[in-house]
Formats: structure tokens, C-alpha cells, sequence
């Protein structure tokens, strides 16, 4: 069995106590890692701080080689990292490896992003030019939904600025945090990256730290309003990715297979555990009863097991925790709706459940007002655009939404009237290093990927000088 370690101050170190981690395919433990006390905390964002002044002092060039340098490292240990998401995870393999892709591709475009001062004045009568400076200490806090590929959308724009970070994994998927700690152990100079775990009893210590400057944070919007406030003291930099209820609202005129393969897949990737999933969609009355046979006929077709096993479609929910939620949202579902496919917990060990479609539900039941982030989709009939525009604005989350229509202009203008930091076309989960990320209303602050999303990792910094 591996010996994994904390990574603090640029030493693998056993933490002060340890917990367990469950295989969500089996529901008993896979392995044993070390668990951070809070000494161990502060010694991280000690030890975060004293890297700063040198780290921050190297050419923009040499962060942006180390990025890379990393890369290449997570590259060759690719097949350990995506069998053990796996494991921690549930995803199936091939998503698994796909994460690796994506966050091999994450890192080595933030390698290619730049903040160049830029000059506003500079004349006779003065200079005014714009810098950005780096912040300090990081702490960046994520989910386990994508612990691998998230980690990576903290570590790298932090370390890239010049910060030093401090990451702490979810409790139930610290693995690939740690192996991450292993391969940065030996990128980074000591401290720049400090890798620590807890049994979700450390964020709010880590989050008050007098000497952390900024919070970088991907989970749910209550834990996120935990977080703006325990930063509030020492007004804290904050950027957070929080939850999300993303309607696809589907158009008359679609050709309903291809668009029902297109909404399953963006509603059931990774279990449906991924923020940015279609969580409610909304559907053309003229269509609605075939598109709810087709996606009912999709998740009736879907092979679920074992991430590891060959064929495997779905997974199984990450968590105990969560597979409670979902088997009360399936009583709900199956109160307010009419139940199509699915909606059973499946009789094995592991937190196994059959992707379901819920059909008859309407805005108000808790089916469709609140995110499932599970393998449930209901679906919500409607027979007027303005009123379907209404209804999907309706929600106190406004992280992605889209439109389906083989009139592309006339869904462009319905997209452009929805209340979300994303909105798409004809597509959903559309992501890319390249392309900003934001959420409105509860759904985050700030902007994560993107050059927009590095310079929130930086102080603004005005330099004004008089001839």
C-alpha cells in the first residue's frame, strides 16, 4: 500500500493523524492517509509565506517553465493518478483520464498567459502605469467532484502570479492531492506548494489566517457564504465557485434524438456531480413527450458499475453524505412527478444509483428549484419562450444555462437573456482555460481561468509619477 504524505514546506510529512479514504464503488475503505492538525495548518502557511519574497522575484518566465515542468511530471504518472481518481472518485476510467487531459491542458495554457504592466500616461507632464503584484499566501480550497483537474485551477494561477498556496482537498478525495503534493515536491522550490488534508475541520482556521491573503474556493454556495465571512476581518481576496441549477431549455424545432444525446450527456457526465451539468430542463410542448422517451430510453440504456470495469458509463455518488441527498431527492421526485426511468438504488454494495429522468415536475417542487448535483433530470414542459425565460431566471443560482434550436440566431437571443455567468448554444459545458469563468447571484465571485481569473490572483497596483 502507498505511503502517502502532507506536503509542507517542501518536506513529505506524516500528518499528526490519520482517516481513512472509502472507494465509493465498494463503500469500505481503499486506503489510509495522513490527516493535517492545526499546527500542521499553520506550519504550511508559514512555511507558504517565507517562499513568497523569492518566488515572487523570478522572472515571469521561469514560473511560467515550472508550470510546464509540472505538467510534464503529472504526464508521466498519468496511469497511477487516473486509476486512483477512480477509486477516490467513482468516475469511470475513461473520465478519469479525460480529467488528466484536461488538467494537462489547463496547466500548460496558464504557462502561456501574461500580465504585463500597461502604461496609461506617459507624457510630458507625467507616467501613469498599471502593475500587478503578486498577493502572498493562497489558500485554495476544493471540491471532490474533480480533485485532480480543480486542484490544478488553483495551483496554477496562484504559483503563476508569484503567490504561494496552501491546498487543502475534499475529505473524501484526498489521494491524487497528495501524489499532486508528491510531484510538487519536487517542481517547486520548498513552500511555494503545501498540500494538506482534514476531515472538513480545518477550512474555517485556514480561511481566518491572518497571514493568508486570498481564498480561492470551488464547492457549495452555503459553504462559500462560510467563507466570504470568515475572511471578512482581514479583508480577504475571495473567488468562488459555487453551485449551480443550470437550465437547458430545449426548443421546438430540434431534432429530438441528437439533442436528447446531447442533453444526457451533459446532464449525467460524472454522475450528474459536476456544477456546471444540466440540472432542470425546460421543453417545448410540441416535443415533450418524445423527448422524454428518448432520454428515458438513454438512461434506461446506460451502463452502470464500477468505474474500473470496462464498459462502465456511470459511476457511482462520490460520498456517503451525497448518496443520502440524492435518495431523498428521489422521494421528492417521486411525490411531485412521474418517474420515467430510473429512481432506483441499486441493490449492490457501494453508493449506486440508476440515472433517472423525472417527467410532470413544475417550478416550486424541490426537484426542480433546488440542485440535485446527483443522476436526476426533470424535465418541465412550457409552451411560451417569454414565460420559459421567466421561469429559468427564477433561481438564486446563475452559473450556466443554454438553448437548443436549430435556429441559431433566435436561441442566441434567448441566451442572452439568461441570468448566468455561461450561457450556450446548441452545446453545454463548454469549457476552456481560455474562456472565463463567473458566476451571478449565488453561484460565485470572481472570475476563475482565463487571464481574467489569473489577475485575481494579484494585487492592482497604480505607480503615478509627476514631470
Amino acid at each position: 500500500m502507498a505511503d502517502y504524505k502532507l506536503l509542507i514546506g517542501g518536506n513529505l510529512v506524516d500528518g499528526d493523524m490519520s482517516m481513512d479514504v472509502i472507494n465509493p464503488a465498494t463503500g469500505e475503505p481503499f486506503c489510509t492517509v495522513p490527516r493535517a492538525s492545526v499546527d500542521q495548518a499553520d506550519a504550511a502557511i508559514a512555511a507558504a509565506k517565507m517562499a513568497v519574497p523569492a518566488w515572487s522575484a523570478l522572472p515571469w518566465a521561469d514560473r511560467q517553465a515550472k508550470l510546464l515542468e509540472l505538467a510534464d511530471a503529472i504526464a508521466a504518472r498519468k496511469d497511477e493518478l487516473a486509476r486512483t481518481l477512480t477509486m477516490e472518485q467513482g468516475k469511470p476510467l475513461a473520465e478519469a483520464m479525460g480529467e488528466l487531459a484536461m488538467t494537462d491542458g489547463y496547466l500548460r495554457h496558464y504557462a502561456t498567459l501574461e500580465l504585463p504592466d500597461r502604461v496609461i500616461q506617459d507624457d510630458e507632464a507625467g507616467y501613469v502605469g498599471v502593475k500587478h503584484r503578486p498577493l502572498g499566501v493562497v489558500v485554495g480550497i476544493i471540491a471532490w467532484n474533480f480533485p485532480l483537474l480543480v486542484a490544478c485551477w488553483k495551483i496554477g494561477p496562484a504559483v503563476l502570479a508569484g503567490n504561494a498556496i496552501v491546498l487543502k482537498p475534499a475529505p473524501t478525495t484526498p489521494v491524487c492531492a497528495l501524489i499532486l503534493g508528491e510531484i510538487c515536491r519536487d517542481v517547486f522550490p520548498a513552500g511555494v506548494v503545501n498540500i494538506i488534508t482534514d476531515a472538513n475541520d480545518l477550512g474555517p482556521h485556514l480561511t481566518a489566517h491572518p497571514d493568508v491573503a486570498k481564498v480561492g474556493f470551488t464547492g457549495s454556495t452555503a459553504t462559500g457564504k462560510r467563507i466570504a465571512a470568515s475572511g471578512a476581518d482581514t479583508l480577504k481576496r475571495v473567488t468562488l465557485e459555487l453551485g449551480g441549477n443550470d437550465p437547458a431549455i430545449v426548443l421546438e424545432d430540434v431534432d429530438v434524438r441528437e439533442t436528447a444525446q446531447a442533453i444526457f450527456g451533459n446532464a449525467f457526465f460524472n454522475n450528474g456531480q459536476v456544477c456546471l451539468a444540466v440540472k432542470r430542463a425546460y421543453v417545448h410542448a410540441d416535443i415533450y413527450d418524445a423527448m422524454c422517451g428518448e432520454l428515458a430510453r438513454l438512461a434506461e440504456a446506460a451502463v452502470v458499475d464500477d468505474g474500473l470495469q470496462q464498459g462502465t458509463q456511470i459511476g457511482p455518488i462520490q460520498n456517503a453524505m451525497q448518496f443520502e441527498k440524492v435518495k431523498d431527492f428521489l422521494a421528492t421526485a417521486r411525490a411531485d412527478g412521474t418517474i420515467v426511468a430510473g429512481g432506483e438504488v441499486m441493490e449492490r454494495a457501494g453508493y449506486f444509483i440508476r440515472p433517472t429522468i423525472v417527467r410532470d415536475v413544475t417550478d416550486g417542487d424541490r426537484i426542480v428549484d433546488e440542485e440535485q448535483f446527483g443522476p436526476i433530470l426533470p424535465l418541465i414542459v412550457f409552451d411560451d419562450v417569454e414565460d420559459v425565460i421567466a421561469r429559468a431566471n427564477a433561481s438564486d443560482y446563475g452559473l450556466g444555462g443554454s438553448v437548443w434550436s436549430k435556429d441559431v440566431a433566435r436561441a442566441a437571443d434567448i441566451a442572452s437573456r439568461i441570468e448566468s455567468g455561461q450561457v450556450w448554444v446548441n452545446q453545454h459545458i463548454a469549457i476552456g482555460p481560455h474562456i472565463p469563468m463567473a458566476g451571478f447571484k449565488s453561484s460565485g465571485l470572481g472570475v476563475e481561468q482565463s487571464v481574467e481569473g489569473l489577475a485575481e490572483y494579484t494585487q492592482t497596483q497604480v505607480v503615478n509619477i509627476k514631470r
